[in-house]
């Protein structure tokens, strides 16, 4: 999207704050304060929002999109300063810092906190426009409400423009506001603070879409999408039990007392999959807090259980680096031989099939129950009780042809597939027996599988049992 040509007036936010003391509740080093941010007219676009959605080189540029979830980097005090981001780049923070506390708002251990009227921008260009951006907002701890902007520069950080409408920041749960921008030109994109005063903001998980895509309609061109498009199933955070971990190739939540993934979320397109063959190169999860149970490969040896894959290795075979991501020990969890060979394969065959016919899936996978039988005889535990033997695999498959804004396409006649499959070795090997609905998978687990999705059609989708075969 072109900036308009109109003449706006430069509107010039420049504040000094000289602050003394100390406050035991922010983390912040106090000191003088130079912030400001030159804004040159307003650009309108289409802005969505959405509860709580979720789930990567510093360069000077960038041709592709990224997520970036803040983890990589510190930034304990307010004052203007640069941080690199090993998801995106450099990105330069003004009256705002990386928050480590309890009442930062946050998906992982760090989300940004900002105050006053500060900001944060990108300091470098994404080259290939922007199709899409993502911001997940909360108020932080019992602060009052505050609203911001995003801001947008096209000539390289000199001056920036507001992009789309401002959002009012008043809850304090993370909520995901979409700004559905298709911009074409080279651009870097910031948020400023505009309101609230002292009350603090925080923000977590800014995702940039790119790729060329036909806006939507059947027959356009794969891409690489978000892995957490449709929501955070579980509201994953920073709990032992429910543990966030963003990764290029999928997003998750896990369970350190059961020693698995609760459930794994990822996007699949063709633009994802090639000829790379499987490393078979399982590996501790290192991304993990050090105080977490980490399962290693050989945690499963001898058990009678298959290390069986949440988000397959087929379906991130497009290079060797993102195949081997696959080989996280946190996307593994102990399945049984007749299911993951037989089963569970033939479902994840038949989704890439449905790639190759010119559509895009979003996928969410996990476990639940306790208690499976595999080669050895049934059991509930593995490694002396470390990792929980799950009942059984559910995955749910929303489809979609390839295009973009994805959310905005579902309708009431979207086709949705959910399975569940018991981890045992009498299983069917037609994974068609297994099929059941998304309302009948979210009574099992408790949680919101596409709360992204306008209610009204949301409950239609997931009280529907997919019968293609059978039409």
């Amino acid at each position: 999207m072109r900036r308009s040509s109109i003449n706006f007036a430069t509107i010039l936010f420049s504040i000094s704050l000289t602050i003394t003391g100390c406050n035991t509740s922010d983390d912040s080093m106090y000191q003088r304060i130079d912030s400001y941010l030159v804004i040159e007219g307003e650009l309108n676009v289409e802005t969505n929002h959405y509860d709580n959605q979720g789930p990567h080189d510093h360069s000077k540029s960038r041709r592709s999109g990224f997520t970036e979830v803040f983890e990589s980097a510190s930034k304990r005090s307010y004052s203007a300063e640069s941080v690199t981001l090993s998801h995106s780049g450099v990105w330069y923070l003004d009256n705002a810092l990386l928050g480590t506390l309890s009442n930062d708002r946050k998906y992982g251990s760090k989300s940004v906190r900002i105050r006053k009227n500060g900001y944060i921008k990108m300091s470098f260009d994404l080259d290939n426009g922007v199709k899409t951006v993502r911001i997940r907002h909360a108020k932080y701890g019992n602060d009052r409400a505050s609203s911001w902007r995003l801001v947008a520069s096209y000539d390289k950080g000199s001056s920036w423009t507001y992009v789309g409408n401002t959002v009012t920041t008043s809850s304090t749960r993370l909520h995901t506001v979409t700004f559905n921008v298709n911009e074409s030109n080279t651009v870097r994109y910031g948020i400023q603070k505009i309101t609230g005063g002292s009350n603090r903001v925080n923000i977590d998980n800014i995702e940039i879409i790119t790729g060329d895509t036909d806006g939507g309609n059947n027959g356009g061109e794969a891409s690489k999408d978000s892995n957490l498009t449709f929501g955070n199933p579980s509201n994953a955070n920073s709990s032992s039990m429910n543990y966030f971990l963003s990764k290029p190739d999928f997003t998750l939540s896990y369970n350190a007392t059961k020693g698995i993934a609760n459930w794994v979320s990822w996007h699949l397109s063709s633009a994802w999959t090639g000829s790379t063959p499987r490393c078979n190169c399982f590996k501790e999860d290192r991304s993990l807090p050090s105080h977490f149970f980490r399962a290693t490969k050989n945690d499963y040896r001898g058990s009678g259980f298959d290390r069986g894959h949440l988000c397959p290795s087929a379906d991130r075979n497009g290079n060797s680096e993102s195949n081997a991501n696959t080989y996280y020990m946190t996307n593994i969890a102990p399945q049984a031989p007749n299911n993951n060979r037989r089963t569970w394969v033939s479902f994840e065959k038949y989704l890439r099939s449905l790639t190759l016919e010119g559509n895009e899936i979003h996928i969410v996978s996990g476990v639940v129950g306790k208690g499976g039988t595999g080669s050895k005889g049934y059991r509930t535990t593995i490694s002396d009780g470390a990792i929980t033997v799950p009942d059984s695999f559910w995955k749910v498959a929303l489809v979609l042809p390839n295009g973009a804004n994805d959310i905005g396409r579902v309708t009431t006649s979207t086709r949705v597939i959910a399975v569940k499959i018991p981890n045992n070795q009498k299983v069917n090997s037609d994974w068609k027996q297994y099929r059941t609905t998304v309302n009948t998978i979210e009574k099992l687990t408790g949680y919101d599988l596409f709360e992204n999705i306008p209610n009204a059609i949301e409950s239609v989708l997931e009280s529907r049992i997919d019968n293609t075969f059978f039409n």
